[in-house]
């Protein structure tokens, strides 16, 4: 029976010494395992050296990249989600549109937080400081918390009541043959990824406001698959959507019976402002400069009217600027 939750945020446990998803609820063991998992890799023609660059500038390759597990929850709880993830991302589309969103959720949420643990345990071992001490604003704090406490449904029952934390959207791309990557913004919990015939992409604490704020998109869209410029721009409206949501969700945690029930305050709480910030075209098309890199569209091309940002969808279906 759970009768208290692991929280990590309250010691700055990043040392490598205990489970990253559980502390020491199953004792045994602890063996470290990559983020990004051997199966993943294989799928994606990866040796495991290829290189990504931290926060704090640092080089690591992928292979460097792990976390302390227990040997228990790894059998029980996190290879079964594997599995299942690793199943539907080799059939594509067809299998990764079935998925439950609850397996999507935990799977991101434990790739990103696994990215997290790697960055919390970089700043503290650098820094030498006490957990009082980590330059890192308390509402961040606050929401890598609440991640973490919501992927321990991975291995234990988490009741989230009357809401799902997420936005997640799948989507089919005309290419059958998309290579793998992706991309995330760990201060928004926004995440992106492309393979084979699919894209996904999620916001993972925004108790979907962001597909809501997009959906007149996402219904134009349906299942029509969308060419490498249509999915690059997707992405950057969400990821620059995320960045305009103003709310920090806040949520009553609970352990009850075995149990962690999670219930959503209510967004608006008591500012007049709305949830999102204003909408500017100019700024999102600096975003959408970014995500377009590979096809070479100039920002000047991109905000040519400043009215109408360039798009691949017709109609653009743009938010309304203030």
């Amino acid at each position: 029976m759970i009768s208290s939750i692991y929280q990590p945020f309250r010691n700055f446990d990043f040392k490598y010494q205990q489970c990253f998803l559980s502390g020491d609820t199953f004792g045994g063991p602890v063996e470290q395992i990559t983020i990004l998992p051997e199966w993943l890799l294989k799928i994606a023609n990866y040796t495991g050296e290829e290189q990504i660059k931290l926060l704090d500038e640092s080089i690591r390759s992928y292979n460097s990249l792990t976390i302390p597990a227990n040997d228990e929850l790894r059998r029980l709880f996190l290879q079964p989600l594997e599995s299942r993830i690793e199943a539907a991302f080799r059939e594509g589309y067809a299998g990764v549109s079935r998925l439950e969103q609850a397996d999507l959720f935990n799977w991101i949420g434990k790739f990103m937080y696994g990215l997290i643990y790697v960055e919390m345990n970089a700043a503290v071992r650098q820094q030498q400081l006490s957990a009082d001490g980590v330059n890192m604003s308390q509402g961040l704090m606050h929401k890598f918390g609440n991640l973490h406490t919501m992927i321990q449904q991975i291995y234990t029952e988490v009741v989230f009541e009357d809401f799902s934390p997420w936005s997640i959207q799948v989507v089919p791309l005309q290419a059958q043959d998309v290579p793998f990557s992706f991309r995330d913004e760990i201060n928004t919990l926004t995440f992106s990824l492309k393979l084979k015939d699919f894209g996904i992409i999620a916001c993972l604490q925004d108790n979907g406001t962001n597909k809501k704020y997009h959906q007149e998109l996402l219904d134009q869209i349906r299942e029509q698959p969308l060419t490498a410029q249509q999915f690059e721009e997707l992405c950057a409206r969400f990821y620059y959507s995320a960045y305009l949501f103003n709310r920090l969700p806040e949520y009553t945690i609970m352990p009850v019976g075995g149990a962690i029930y999670i219930e959503a305050m209510p967004l608006r709480g008591t500012l007049n402002k709305p949830i999102f910030d204003y909408w500017q075209h100019k700024t999102y098309a600096q975003v959408l400069q970014e995500f377009w890199k590979p096809w070479g569209h100039t920002l000047f091309e991109i905000i040519k009217d400043p009215t109408r940002p360039m798009s691949y969808f017709e109609p653009p279906c743009l938010p309304a600027t203030a």
